[in-house]
């Protein structure tokens, strides 16, 4: 499995951004899918999960309310809308996927695949 990001950018706070994820398998909707995130000198942080049907998302605090995760099945992709952007979302974004097994996994080291990663800059 290889996990594409793409999306990433500069933005000035209070904008929006959306970050995409291609799965190469052809088992997508086999995988539940995350976003996480790492700022420069912090550990790599979840912000939210998808279930494997789409129906089921779950996000961090720090998150909730002004990001959304999304997936399309038939496109082997799944989203990060951010809105209302705040200079402490600055970080590389990382799209991660695990065969699904219910809940709602939220630590990185239960995840079997990463993406590269993609560079979210926000500016005041």
């Amino acid at each position: 499995v290889q996990l594409v990001e793409s999306g990433g950018g500069l933005v000035q706070a209070g904008g929006s951004l959306r970050l995409s994820c291609a799965h190469s398998g052809h088992t997508f909707n086999q995988y539940t899918m995350s976003w996480f995130r790492q700022a420069p000198g912090k550990e790599r942080e979840f912000a939210a999960v998808i279930n494997w049907r789409g129906d089921a998302p779950y996000y961090a605090d720090s998150v909730k309310g002004r990001f959304t995760i999304s997936r399309d099945n038939a496109k082997n992709t799944v989203y990060l809308q951010m809105n209302n952007l705040r200079v402490e979302d600055t970080a590389v974004y990382y799209c991660a996927a695990v065969l699904a097994r219910g809940g709602w996994p939220i630590e990185s080291s239960e995840y079997d695949y990463w993406g590269q990663g993609t560079q979210v800059t926000v500016s005041s």
